[in-house]
């Protein structure tokens, strides 16, 4: 009697953890952390940070940041997406090989500038369904007036508008309680205890030891 080829188990699938925030939060440090931590922990992880500046589409984005453009606002947040959107195929396959995906913005920054200024929070969430979904969103949470004192020069437009900042600061709070895969983290903590909060929210919702 032959026996039969064991099946290979099955590939676990990967997670992306996108952070969010205000400009000074803290996401960029944390995105790194915590990816660190992965790899010490034996994951494949891979980080982005959007914009990504490198393409044409980033490049237009920066552009009108730096003020050089003037595009009405949902006409910058599909910029934005659009910018997300050259990154689908990339971010999908690390997910499938069962990579960690680490992000500094994601599809939350878009809702959150957009509905600032006025464009429908729901036709944002709705144009971004086709992008990989967050496994957990952390938002790094600080107040407008913390991100204006740990960054006074160089200032892009929107780091300028301290009204819009507040804004921005009220639909991330929104979202993350009409939300599961959220969690909250005071920014205005030293690093080391965001770090701790980080680490345990990603336990907690993914499962991880």
């Amino acid at each position: 009697m032959t026996s039969k080829p064991q099946a290979s188990s099955p590939k676990p699938a990967g997670h992306l953890i996108a952070f969010e925030g205000l400009d000074q939060s803290g996401k960029q440090t944390q995105a790194e952390r915590l990816l660190a931590a992965f790899r010490a922990a034996g994951h494949r992880a891979e980080f982005l940070t959007f914009p990504e500046y490198q393409t044409a589409i980033g490049a237009e984005i920066g552009h009108a940041l730096q003020g050089e453009r003037d595009y009405a606002p949902d006409t910058l947040q599909l910029l934005y997406i659009a910018n997300r959107f050259e990154f689908r195929p990339k971010i999908a396959s690390w997910l499938e090989e069962g990579t960690m995906v680490v992000c500094d913005r994601y599809l939350a920054s878009s809702i959150a500038y957009g509905e600032a200024q006025g464009v429908d929070p729901r036709w944002l969430e709705e144009i971004q369904r086709h992008l990989p979904q967050p496994s957990l969103t952390v938002l790094l949470d600080i107040p407008p007036a913390t991100s204006l004192t740990r960054k006074q020069v160089a200032r892009d437009r929107f780091e300028r508008d301290l009204p819009m900042l507040g804004r921005v600061r009220e639909s991330y709070l929104r979202q993350a309680r009409a939300a599961r895969a959220w969690a909250h983290v005071d920014g205005r903590q030293d690093k080391d205890s965001v770090s701790a909060d980080v680490l345990s929210a990603v336990r907690s919702t993914l499962g991880l030891p």
